[in-house]
């Protein structure tokens, strides 16, 4: 026996689709965009030296040797400032063999030996005798300070802040000049903040690749005066205003 046919259902109405935010604002709600900026001059939390330590000898051996040594004394110079260092870290190494230009078969005239460290310190007033020490090292160059700020620091976000609050006035302002006033924030975009490269003040050199060593007795502190730093915060802003009175 043939089972009944079920009835026809009749089709669903489509679900509204939602309009599209205007993204300018209409007459009965207006907007307004504005861009805040904060530039503030800090003073440096942190300075790094570069390190360079070399050597040179006529066999891969002697090279290593000598700079295996060097590379201790600058360890040696450095670690007993304790917490004034905070990070030492060491680099790239590399040892070069220097082939002779004028012999026919690949000779090794010399080999040259580098290792690159990197000092970090939050002390400055250890930085000036750190850096005329290091610098009187044979064979030692050592470039810097850069000073700089760390990536969590309170400066950023006090631009970050003044940023906002500048473009708050300014939206105001312009609302105000035409009879309106704010009522909603739709967006707000952080185009930029972070603070400037770091500067590199004076470089400091150690003495000719070749020097003799100097007198320790000799040797006086460098004063070093931290340089301030420019940190910046840029964002764009966009409010809902009351329709103005024109």
């Amino acid at each position: 026996m043939d089972q009944p046919a079920h009835p026809t259902q009749p089709p669903q109405p489509a679900a509204p689709v939602p309009a599209a935010p205007v993204p300018y604002g209409t007459p009965d709600t207006p907007h307004v965009a504005v861009r805040g900026e904060a530039t503030l001059e800090v003073d440096p939390e942190i300075a790094r030296l570069t390190i360079t330590v070399s050597a040179r000898g006529a066999d891969r051996r002697t090279a290593l040797d000598d700079l295996t040594r060097r590379n201790n004394q600058v360890l040696a110079l450095v670690k007993p400032y304790g917490e004034a260092v905070e990070k030492l870290e060491t680099g790239a190494f590399s040892v070069t063999p220097e082939i002779n230009p004028k012999s026919r078969h690949e000779r090794v005239r010399a080999y040259h030996g580098r290792v690159h460290l990197t000092a970090t310190l939050t002390d400055f007033t250890a930085l000036g005798e750190l850096t005329t020490r290091l610098a009187d090292l044979d064979l030692t160059r050592v470039d810097g300070p850069w000073w700089g700020l760390r990536p969590d620091s309170p400066a950023h976000g006090r631009a970050r802040q003044q940023a906002v609050r500048e473009a708050v006035q300014r939206a105001r302002e312009y609302a105000g000049a035409l009879g309106s006033r704010l009522v909603a924030l739709t967006e707000l975009a952080d185009l930029e903040a972070e603070q400037g490269p770091l500067q590199p003040v004076a470089a400091t050199r150690g003495r000719s690749a070749f020097g003799g060593p100097a007198d320790r007795d000799a040797v006086v502190a460098l004063d070093l005066e931290p340089q301030r730093q420019t940190v910046y915060a840029h964002v764009n802003a966009r409010f809902t205003i009351t329709p103005p009175e024109l």
